[in-house]
């Protein structure tokens, strides 16, 4: 019975594919995923989210200004402020962002399921580096299934650095991308992020990433994301902490203040042209003293690419960090480089 009903979903799916009807064929996809979990399901599912944005550009559902204009419930916080989950709203997101430069929630996701995911971390990347060791065609596994790329897509050749540094694209693991994605819809994430844009998101292919970082990384860069795609879009990444971080492993370090614009880069003792240089970030801390909390496995900082932030390296470092970034854009104003994933 069960082979049955596979193939009468594959041949429904496959229809609505032919009919490039791709929204109709995720709503169905994640149907059926929860009555009988397929692997294909899952590979098809990340291709859908893919093409249906290839053949239906994004466009904006807005009709008010943006920036919204929003009111400060931390008022008297110092630095970023901290939420527990059920805070998380498209007001305490706003605000957090547009008045203090990021919002950190503790528990976004319990921590069992938060060390859940850094397994599922480990089998993409296992599956990932194996291949690079050993050749061959490449894998064809939920964990690690590459999403085909339209022919001449640029951003096809940043993957082989994200494999590189010991990443994987969450697009590139169909079993990862389909998990965060329902449990950031549980959590509220992305409801709050829709409130925020005021249009549905999209999530991006290229700067949502799963990560797995040595206990022999040394301090980091820093940086704000906006240097690589553009200051006049509109964006929240959603850097989830799948294990403790900040004491034994590396964590973040940020300037806890709200920056408004792109800082210069490649000057002020900056080792490349992209970061920016320490005595800029002297300059635009404007007497704020950077921040380097803890985090638990489940913790989320949420931020935009105003952000100014690096991989932080404390003394007593002794132990991988897990950790994925999941950047949402609004369809009005993304980034033009960046491929975008229907949610």
């Amino acid at each position: 019975m069960k082979g049955t009903e596979s193939k009468e979903v594959l041949a429904q799916v496959q229809a609505l594919m032919r009919r490039a009807a791709y929204v109709e064929a995720i709503a169905c996809l994640r149907r059926a995923f929860r009555d009988r979990p397929h692997d294909l399901y899952l590979k098809l599912l990340a291709q859908c989210r893919y093409r249906a944005y290839l053949v239906n550009p994004p466009v904006s559902a807005r009709k008010d200004a943006w920036p919204p204009v929003v009111e400060d419930p931390f008022v008297g916080v110092d630095g970023v402020p901290e939420i527990e989950a059920d805070r998380l709203d498209p007001l305490t997101l706003a605000a957090g962002i547009r008045h203090h430069g990021a919002v950190l929630v503790r528990g976004l996701l319990r921590e069992p399921r938060a060390l859940q995911l850094a397994a599922g971390v480990d089998l993409a990347l296992q599956v990932c580096q194996g291949w690079y060791c050993e050749g061959g065609e490449l894998p064809d596994t939920p964990w690690y299934s590459r999403l085909p790329l339209a022919e001449g897509c640029e951003l096809a050749a940043a993957r082989n650095w994200v494999e590189g540094a010991g990443g994987v694209w969450a697009a590139d693991s169909p079993r990862m991308l389909h998990e965060l994605i329902e449990l950031f819809d549980d959590c509220g994430a992305l409801g709050a992020i829709a409130g925020y844009f005021g249009e549905r998101p999209m999530l991006s292919v290229g700067k949502s990433t799963l990560r797995r970082v040595p206990a022999t990384q040394g301090q980091a860069d820093w940086h704000q994301d906006g240097a690589f795609m553009g200051s006049d879009i509109r964006s929240v990444n959603v850097w989830l902490s799948l294990s403790h971080c900040g004491d034994d492993a590396s964590g973040l370090e940020f300037l806890p203040r709200r920056l408004a614009t792109v800082l210069p880069t490649g000057s002020h003792g900056a080792h490349f042209d992209w970061s920016v240089g320490p005595g800029m970030v002297e300059q635009a801390s404007a007497g704020v003293a950077t921040a380097s909390p803890l985090f638990a496995p489940g913790d989320a900082l949420l931020f935009d690419h105003f952000f100014l932030h690096r991989t932080g390296a404390p003394p007593r470092i002794s132990k991988p960090r897990y950790a994925i970034e999941s950047w949402f854009f609004a369809p009005s104003a993304y980034p033009a480089q960046q491929v975008p994933l229907w949610l």
